[in-house]
């Protein structure tokens, strides 16, 4: 009876340390994303919800475990830690995909160097950040989205727009070069165009922005929440 008691408590022990490992890493993976996406200034509950309506076969939330041990409305504390760690995971899932629908990518890899930021200069509002490269320098879309406009933009010289998630929209101007057609679906980390000197620009570079909902926000403010996740 004493060697079955303790093996019972041996087993209720290792149970307890496996689900204090998962929880562990529950927490670790999903708060720094949850800290990415609120920097960003993004409500967390509406982009879940708005995730989990268009999983459109990507995954959808896990299944809650329920356990009634003889038909008795029984609390089992092991099962509530079960189903919590189930809930972090689909969490995690979620999170996963809205990273690759809002832009926390930078539009520019390899050697730039930044030449202006957002904000008032030279009388007017500067409403995107510049980044300098060489001619010809790959230009990458920053989230997943489609293609709103590829073509001349008169003081944007070559430009694209890119509809993404949330309401937000990027865009990419002064290009050499345009690689994307309107209509057509991007995806995070995809060339689209090269840099340039189009449009009303006094050198080679990229003029990139961000907008929510039709409103210009400084672009640094999703590329620096991303800088500690990706």
């Amino acid at each position: 009876m004493v060697s079955l008691e303790l093996e019972i408590q041996f087993l209720e022990e290792k149970a307890d340390q496996i689900f204090r490992q998962l929880e562990d890493a529950m927490t670790i993976s999903v708060k720094p994303l949850d800290k990415m996406f609120r920097n960003a200034g993004l409500n967390i509950d509406r982009l879940l919800e708005q995730i989990k309506r268009g999983y459109s076969g990507q995954g959808g939330a896990l299944s809650p475990i329920s356990y009634m041990p003889d038909g008795l409305d029984v609390v089992d504390p092991t099962v509530n830690r079960a189903n919590n760690i189930l809930n972090q995971l689909d969490k995690l899932n979620i999170y996963r995909i809205a990273a690759e629908k809002a832009p926390f990518a930078m539009p520019v890899k390899g050697t730039f160097r930044f030449t202006s930021g957002y904000g008032p200069r030279w009388g007017e509002m500067h409403r995107g950040t510049d980044f300098a490269a060489k001619s010809g320098a790959p230009i990458y879309a920053t989230a997943d989205g489609v293609v709103t406009r590829a073509e001349w933009g008169s003081g944007y010289g070559r430009v694209v727009y890119v509809k993404h998630a949330f309401g937000i929209e990027t865009r990419y101007a002064h290009m050499a070069k345009i690689r994307v057609k309107k209509g057509q679906r991007v995806s995070r980390g995809q060339r689209i165009g090269d840099m340039g000197n189009s449009g009303r620009s006094t050198g080679i570079h990229l003029h990139y922005e961000v907008r929510v909902n039709g409103k210009d926000v400084n672009p640094m403010i999703y590329i620096k929440a991303g800088r500690d996740v990706f």
